[in-house]
């Protein structure tokens, strides 16, 4: 058989072979750092083990637990309470207020922190302000108590991730039948009581993705738990690998946390277990309450209150730390300026390379045919999406093995050809970080590709197939030109993503490579806010965008 008729078969066939072949590799490449993590985990001594018993694991995974759990009810308060107050009352500002809970997910929660601590600090604007109001002259007469704390950890992190829960939440109310609440008020039950036995039971399922989605990102956070002083799974594995160098240790720390991230997912599916719920008659959507004078003036605080502490405070502080620095400095910094481009830079190959990853495996999963897709290209697109759940440092660590192998072989054979060791090629580069990228947000482009494919009737791919069109010709003519809009909408959400990742980008950027997350992380820890503060702006710009493209299509279309 010539080169030329098998590069036809395999990729212009009716089996597409090379479509399924490339899903297989995709899922592989995703679960390979999994699989190393646990190799990794074994490589360490019993005195690894009996130290981190000790001494380290009981610390960070107390405070890693109390964390979640507080996080956990406090997004589920506030998400749950707004969705209510959205969906069951009317009052003035409720039309904005529908769409701008959602503005705290612009904001990564080391930002938040980092904003916050310069406020609240001592002898921040805050404190300054009270202890005039009250008379007295310094810090040491009088002090709030101080924000590095796990309770200031739980509220910060509570008051940003909450929009996971409001989002799932104010869909599912929004769809409830105003039938079943007036049947509760026809059986004798309060507004309170229809609330709590009728409609909260409803949204059970919405609320267990929101809380478990909020926990993940709790998970992966490094910066604001650092910032604040609480020492997590997180941020034991990223001291571990970098202070002490002890590789094997890390992964023993990841290894637990990747423990936690299956006993979240597996609580998210308990708390959706059975609860499936139907309405076979045409619904009528629940009718919001008129509010007026003081219950009125409540909802409006209540509703706004998430919003002032967990965006428009950030905002205004970081907007009027830059005009400060840039006024003072007379710029921003060169050494800034190439950090937003590394930034840009790796996002945007980190995007293309999600999207094309995301094209390979959905298509295999659809199956050339639409009749009779295949199981195994169904099995990788799930797999596939594993990598959005695993926290960024354990990602790293899992990936630091074979990247190292890749980099040696890859010196060996240039070695070998030319005489020169080239030295590490994909850790000295940004390649590492791209694939660190791609496999976490990968999950992001599946979705959102899958989403769009099953809007695309398969009576199209049919007839271009009684065309004579071949499978990838199908997909270049057929499906991409109306794929545009999802295609767009994931990249966007990839991008911004890739640009506000803290956790990976520290442990697997090159030597005296530079991000807008990893400069801001840099300025904290030295205590310098004002030009991180500009870096911290640009990636709430950033966020933005796709914040409120979220608001303006998911609220509407009830997806």
């Amino acid at each position: 058989m010539s080169s030329r008729r098998f590069f036809q078969r395999l990729f212009f066939n009716e089996a597409g072979l090379a479509w399924r072949l490339g899903s297989l590799l995709v899922a592989v490449c995703v679960v390979s750092p999994v699989i190393t993590l646990g190799w990794l985990a074994t490589t360490g001594s019993i005195g690894h083990w009996t130290h981190l018993l000790q001494y380290v694991l009981p610390t960070a995974m107390g405070n890693t637990l109390a964390l979640l759990i507080g996080v956990g009810i406090l997004v589920s308060c506030l998400g749950t309470g707004a969705a209510w107050l959205v969906t069951a009352y009317s009052f003035p500002s409720r039309g904005i207020l529908s769409w701008a809970l959602l503005l705290p997910l612009a904001v990564p929660t080391y930002i938040v922190a980092f904003a916050y601590l310069d406020i609240l600090h001592p002898i921040g604007p805050v404190q300054t302000v009270i202890r005039d109001i009250l008379g007295y002259g310094s810090p040491r007469e009088f002090r709030l108590p101080d924000l590095r704390s796990l309770p200031g950890a739980i509220f910060l992190l509570g008051f940003v991730l909450y929009p996971y829960v409001y989002l799932s939440t104010r869909i599912m109310f929004s769809t409830q039948a105003a039938s079943l609440l007036e049947a509760g008020r026809i059986l004798g039950q309060s507004s309170r009581g229809v609330f709590f036995r009728v409609a909260l039971p409803l949204a059970r399922p919405a609320i267990a993705v929101g809380v478990s989605l909020a926990l993940l990102e709790t998970l992966n956070d490094i910066g604001a738990s650092e910032f604040l002083g609480v020492q997590t799974l997180t941020v034991s594995v990223y001291t571990t690998w970098i202070t002490r160098s002890d590789l094997a240790g890390a992964a023993q720390i990841a290894l637990a946390m990747l423990a936690l991230v299956v006993a979240l997912i597996l609580l998210e599916r308990h708390g959706r277990k059975r609860q499936r719920y139907a309405n076979t008659q045409r619904m009528r959507p629940i009718q919001a309450k008129p509010l007026k004078g003081t219950a009125a003036l409540v909802a409006i605080v209540l509703g706004w209150l998430p919003i002032i502490v967990g965006f428009i405070v950030p905002a205004l502080y970081l907007s009027a730390e830059t005009l400060k620095h840039l006024q003072q400095a007379g710029g921003v910094s060169e050494q800034l300026l190439h950090s937003g481009y590394n930034t840009v830079r790796v996002a945007l190959i980190a995007t293309a390379v999600v999207i094309a990853g995301g094209l390979v495996v959905t298509w295999a999963a659809r199956g050339v045919r639409s009749r009779s897709p295949y199981a195994a290209s169904k099995v990788a697109a799930r797999v596939a999406t594993i990598g959005y759940a695993l926290p960024g440092t354990v990602l790293a660590i899992g990936l630091l093995a074979p990247v190292n192998f890749i980099d040696d072989a890859l010196s060996w054979v240039v070695e070998l050809f030319t005489g020169v060791s080239p030295g590490l090629i994909l850790m000295g580069s940004s390649t590492a970080l791209v694939g660190a990228y791609a496999i976490r947000f990968l999950a992001i482009a599946v979705g959102g590709l899958e989403s769009g494919l099953a809007r695309i009737p398969p009576s199209l791919e049919q007839a271009s197939r009684l065309l004579g069109e071949t499978p990838t010709g199908t997909l270049r003519r057929v499906h991409l030109p109306l794929l545009r809009p999802a295609i767009g909408a994931a990249a966007l959400l990839v991008f911004v993503d890739a640009m506000k990742e803290l956790p990976a980008t520290l442990l697997l950027r090159p030597v005296n490579f530079e991000t807008l997350a990893t400069w801001l992380y840099a300025e904290a820890a030295r205590g310098t806010y004002e030009e991180g503060a500009v870096a911290a702006l640009a990636i709430v710009l950033a966020g933005l965008l796709p914040v409120i493209l979220l608001a303006r299509h998911q609220l509407k279309s009830g997806h």
